[in-house]
């Protein structure tokens, strides 16, 4: 069984080329097991992704959220939800 859900499995298998240059994963299980390693991160809207590049102490001051959502870390997912993967 996935710890991800097929959603975030799909949009990240289909977006990964934008966080990293070559294939890191071709399946859902290879994903999961990927994102699982990298300890990646979903959440539920983006006001918690901003919370949570600051929890990280990443800086964001001075950012506006556009600008952060578009990080390349950044993956919005279909539901309204957002994956955040660190490279």
């Amino acid at each position: 069984m996935f710890n991800y859900d097929e959603t975030v499995l799909d949009v990240f298998l289909e977006n990964q080329e934008k966080l990293y240059p070559e294939t890191v994963a071709a399946t859902r299980e290879e994903a999961d097991d990927f994102l699982s390693e990298v300890m990646a991160v979903v959440v539920e809207n983006s006001k918690e992704v901003r919370e949570y590049f600051e929890e990280q102490c990443i800086d964001v001051e001075g950012a506006d959220l556009d600008e952060i959502l578009e990080a390349d870390e950044v993956f919005e997912l279909p539901d309204g939800r957002y994956l955040i993967v660190e490279a």
